[in-house]
């Protein structure tokens, strides 16, 4: 039976087969029958690769609850940015552009501590996902939106539907207000050149 740690763009647990192309945490969120009881355990969500130095884990043993993410663009959706460890590339090139594209003359943020909790307030808001609304010809290849309860990414001049599985169909971005799921700083570090890894099933998807 599959456990409850697949990962949506919007950020919510399911329990199916399909596990992804990255893993990643946000602390201990199951009892000892592993079970999800919380949301969040921890300010420090972060995305791994699924494998790393050989290390082998028992799923939902004590320390966190690993979870699971068809890609890397979908994690950032859910609020998670790069591991400094076994993703170390890439956290060092997220932090950078993070901390060059989200400061101003009101802030001065550095450290991945403060990061993290500035997310934290881009993440949940009394329990429910932070989203905003933006026209959909203004956002970069990464961000995921969500049209009509189904969670599109916006990837090099189209929009593709995405699943568990893999990406489903793709279609012209229209000039409209959409849900934006990925976490605002997210989508200015995305904007300044980003590039997250996504699905190969994107290269097959007829539109």
């Amino acid at each position: 039976m599959a456990l409850q740690n697949r990962v949506n763009p919007k950020g919510e647990l399911h329990a199916v087969s399909s596990r992804g192309l990255f893993m990643g945490n946000k602390g201990r969120l199951h009892n000892q029958n592993k079970e999800i009881i919380r949301k969040q355990a921890t300010n420090g969500w972060v995305i791994c690769a699924l494998s790393h130095k050989g290390i082998k884990r028992e799923l939902m043993s004590e320390s966190y609850t690993e979870l699971f993410f068809l890609d890397e663009a979908t994690a950032l959706s859910a609020g998670h940015r790069p591991c400094s460890d076994c993703l170390r590339d890439k956290f060092t090139d997220f932090k950078k552009r993070w901390v060059d594209v989200n400061n101003n003359e009101n802030t001065n943020i550095t450290t991945m501590a403060e990061i993290n909790k500035f997310n934290q307030k881009e993440r949940y808001n009394r329990g429910e996902k932070v989203t905003f609304k933006e026209n959909a010809q203004n956002l970069p290849s990464g961000t995921f939106i969500e049209i009509e309860q189904n969670f599109y990414l916006i990837w090099q001049g189209l929009k593709y539907l995405w699943s568990f599985d893999g990406y489903k169909g793709k279609s012209v971005i229209k000039s409209e207000e959409v849900t934006v799921l990925t976490p605002r700083s997210f989508v200015n570090v995305l904007a300044s050149g980003y590039i997250p890894e996504v699905h190969n099933s994107i290269e097959a998807v007829p539109i």
